[in-house]
């Protein structure tokens, strides 16, 4: 493939041109499993590269960091390459989880529909207006005057892994209050219906305990914030803390 602008060829399709500096791909779609990724790039909602990277998983558990860290290193280098304006993912949390630590872009959850490939997915959203992306890291998103979380650690990972999404700018803790009858399955969490400005409630339970999260998104809109919505809770789904 040749840049589209000076026609310099490119080691990869979809590269940016470092020649005269002109991205060949505007979007950037990764599909995770723990054992592959595939690597998707497009340019105004067509595929103009996909590329699919593998790794073999340790079962050695004082080795396994080393080679996911590996992994997500390998796929984090094919989406430099590409420079994208947006990327989009879907897939194992902990490989989404361990590219996050590795890429300086912030990183879309896209949940497909049945039989949907993530490209799709991604293509099908293509002409909604675009949410502005927060750069804050997930732990500077939290405030309010409630510093207790329900849950303790688990907690915590169902606040970060709301604060970790690009629409949301703060999470907000609330009281912790009686919720009924204790529960046998542990700490669950779940994001409620959006309001008419975008904004959701994180529901952390923790057998009779309830805490009530305040998530203050960039949607703006009902409709947008119901797509935030459901990019968290397919996150919180991913984390294991939805049944």
């Amino acid at each position: 493939m040749e840049c589209r602008q000076c026609a310099t060829p490119l080691e990869r399709p979809g590269d940016f041109c470092l020649t005269c500096r002109t991205p060949n791909a505007d979007t950037v779609v990764l599909d995770c499993a723990r054992d592959r990724a595939t690597v998707t790039a497009l340019l105004e909602e067509s595929i103009v590269a996909e590329r699919t990277v593998t790794t073999r998983p340790e079962q050695d558990g004082e080795r396994q960091p080393v080679e996911l860290r590996n992994f997500a290193g390998l796929v984090a280098d094919e989406v430099h390459r590409k420079r994208p304006e947006e990327l989009y993912a879907a897939g194992e949390y902990a490989v989404l989880e361990a590219l996050r630590r590795q890429l300086h872009y912030p990183l879309r959850r896209v949940e497909p529909r049945d039989g949907q490939s993530v490209a799709d997915a991604v293509r099908e959203r293509a002409g909604e207006t675009a949410l502005e992306v927060v750069e804050t890291p997930p732990d500077e998103k939290l405030g309010g005057s409630h510093s207790t979380l329900v849950g303790g650690r688990d907690g915590m990972t169902a606040v970060r892994t709301v604060a970790a999404h690009p629409h949301v700018k703060k999470v907000i803790p609330g009281p912790i209050s009686a919720g009924g009858s204790g529960s046998r399955s542990g700490l669950r969490a779940k994001a409620t219906r959006a309001d008419e400005n975008g904004n959701v409630r994180l529901l952390v339970r923790d057998g009779s305990s309830v805490q009530e999260n305040r998530v203050v998104t960039t949607a703006g809109s009902r409709e947008m914030g119901e797509r935030v919505r459901d990019d968290l809770d397919a996150s919180l789904a991913d984390a294991g803390l939805q049944d």
